[in-house]
C-alpha cells in the first residue's frame, strides 16, 4: 500500500533554513498533486505548497519566496524552507493525490508528519 514517510524537520533559530523530505512508495499515477501541510497548535490545517506532476506549483502567501516544493523522480517530495519565522512552528505533513492540482480531487495519501520548530 501507499506509504508516505516525512524527515528533515527540528529546531532552528529565525532566519535559519530546513529541507524537509517524503518519501514515497507505491504511489504510481501518471497525473498526481503532491502538497505539504502544515498544523500549528490551536490552529487549522493549512496548505503550505503543492506541485502538479506537470511541474506547476502554487504556494501559501505568508511563505511565498521563503519556500520551495519539488518533486524528485516521483516518489521524493521536498519542501526547503528558508528564512525561517516562529510563525512557521508546526507540525508539517506531505500528502498526495491522483489527478492534476487543478481537478481538487483532494489527497487520499498523508504522512504522519514532522515538527517544525522555529525560535
Amino acid at each position: 500500500h501507499v506509504q508516505l514517510v516525512e524527515s528533515g524537520g527540528g529546531s532552528v533559530q529565525a532566519g535559519g533554513s530546513l529541507r524537509l523530505s517524503c518519501a514515497i512508495s507505491k504511489f504510481t499515477v501518471r497525473n498526481y498533486c503532491m502538497a505539504w501541510f502544515r498544523q500549528a497548535p490551536g490552529k487549522e490545517r493549512e496548505e503550505v505548497a503543492h506541485i502538479d506532476s506537470d511541474s506547476s506549483t502554487d504556494y501559501a502567501e505568508g511563505v511565498k519566496g521563503r519556500f520551495g516544493i519539488s518533486v524528485e523522480a516521483g516518489n521524493n517530495l521536498y519542501l526547503q524552507m528558508n528564512n525561517l519565522q516562529p510563525e512557521d512552528t508546526a507540525m508539517y505533513s506531505c500528502a498526495v493525490g491522483s489527478g492534476h492540482c487543478w481537478m481538487q480531487r483532494g489527497f487520499t495519501y498523508w504522512g504522519q508528519g514532522t515538527q517544525v520548530t522555529v525560535s
